[in-house]
């Protein structure tokens, strides 16, 4: 193709320069003009020649070269049924030597099954064990003893039972290490950990946990209860003899569980603002309760110590009875009776005032715990109906609702009906005081009158 343009270009230039010519030496006469074209079709033929003479060697490689390549082409379809004969063969003896190691290892290939599949369980039961966070690492030889595809050496062998042995020893030892213990907020702090067999590990008088995906000992977010907690204490005190123990038998799994457990906080707010309402009558009913149970029993005394001094009223119910019955000790009985029952209606409002609003409190917060169910229910159909019930969890919010706010207003009403009636029984007792002593007093006039 150089070539090709290279005469392309020359032929131009002369052209060009043979057209230059002519015009700066035209030919004057018909012979003039006959030789000059004569020479220059002998040139343009020179030219013309060399070209042929270009193209057909440039032909002539093209064509050198195309043999060569399908010479190589040929070769290497060889090649390729060559590797892929010699593949076969190979894939062919590869199969027969795999059947004469199964046949050569006889018992031995049944005994490396048992051997895998044992190593496979044990060091997934060695990586999720609390013995490991006092030997970390231990569970990798056997991680990589039940993924080997070779035969297991003896010394291998040995080092499996070894590591079997080792930890039944382990699992029955109580021992106590350093070991870093992560909190909740992260933070990291080394401490003393006390291991109780592989079921429990202790540390700062508290569960902790043994986290196996991360290889850390964490804290739980939530000690299981205050008894179990306080027996830690206890335990961890202890020099010498017993000491009770609570030990999780799933070696972690039910402390786990504990954590998700719900707390006083998170049932309270999963009552939702119809519970605040309910434990607001509660405190509520509570305080006028004992307000009224002190000032009740506080009027009773003073009562009860006025009646062993009727002659001298003080600044107490009875006393301000007997004040009207001194005010009229000269009227007749009806009108002392009329005088003392009104006395005694004056009185009563102060004792009894507030124990209708308990009672109302006491009916209330039952009924705002059946509303808070029928509220809660709704919640959970309108999530079913735009949800579906693929997710119990998203139900579970309304189902929450409509449960905790019954046994809120259950639990708010009882305690508030069973102050009801202390206080209701105790301001009897007082007006019943206050009455008798009123009757007396209206005997006695009468017999004085008789006689």
């Amino acid at each position: 193709m150089k070539k090709l343009i290279t005469s392309a270009l020359l032929a131009a230039t002369f052209s060009l320069s043979a057209g230059m010519a002519i015009a700066a030496d035209a030919p004057t006469s018909v012979d003039q003009l006959l030789k000059q074209v004569q020479t220059d079709r002998a040139a343009k033929g020179k030219v013309n020649k060399k070209r042929e003479a270009e193209f057909r060697a440039e032909r002539a490689d093209k064509t050198s070269l195309v043999k060569r390549e399908k010479r190589a082409l040929a070769n290497e379809k060889q090649r390729g049924k060559d590797l892929n004969q010699r593949f076969l063969d190979n894939e062919r003896k590869t199969a027969q030597l795999e059947a004469d190691l199964i046949t050569a290892q006889g018992d031995l290939g049944e005994m490396f099954g048992v051997v895998k599949g044992e190593a496979g369980d044990f060091a997934g039961k060695l990586g999720s064990s609390n013995i490991t966070a006092q030997y970390p690492g231990r569970e990798k030889f056997i991680a990589e003893l039940g993924a080997r595809k070779q035969l297991p050496k003896i010394n291998e062998l040995e080092k499996f039972w070894e590591a079997q042995l080792f930890e039944m020893v382990q699992q029955g030892k109580i021992v106590s290490f350093n070991a870093d213990v992560t909190s909740i907020d992260g933070n990291v702090k080394n401490t003393k950990v006390t291991r109780v067999g592989p079921f429990n590990l202790l540390a700062d008088d508290q569960y902790v946990v043994y986290n196996d995906s991360l290889g850390l000992i964490q804290q739980l977010g939530q000690q299981p209860g205050s008894e179990q907690e306080s027996s830690v204490k206890n335990f961890l005190g202890t020099t010498s003899g017993f000491a009770k123990l609570f030990v999780d038998p799933a070696r972690g799994t039910l402390l786990n569980v504990f954590t998700q457990k719900a707390s006083i906080e998170d049932r309270i707010e999963a009552g939702g603002p119809i519970g605040y309402i309910i434990i607001g009558l509660l405190v509520v009913g509570a305080l006028i309760s004992l307000f009224k149970l002190v000032t009740l029993y506080s009027t009773g005394a003073k009562v009860k110590a006025q009646r062993k001094n009727l002659e001298n009223p003080g600044n107490n119910p009875l006393g301000r009875v007997l004040k009207a019955y001194h005010d009229n000790k000269n009227a007749d009985v009806e009108t002392l009776e009329l005088k003392l029952d009104e006395a005694i209606l004056k009185e009563t409002p102060s004792l009894e005032s507030g124990i209708s609003i308990i009672k109302v409190f006491a009916a209330i917060a039952p009924m705002m715990g059946l509303l808070g169910t029928v509220t809660g229910m709704i919640a959970t159909f309108q999530t079913i109906q735009l949800f579906g019930t693929s997710d119990p969890k998203l139900m579970a919010g309304g189902i929450s609702m409509a449960l905790i706010t019954t046994v809120q207003g259950l639990i708010a009403a009882l305690p508030l009906m069973l102050l009801h009636a202390i206080v209701t029984a105790k301001s009897k007792s007082v007006v019943q005081i206050i009455e008798e002593q009123s009757a007396g007093l209206v005997a006695e006039h009468a017999e004085k009158r008789a006689d």
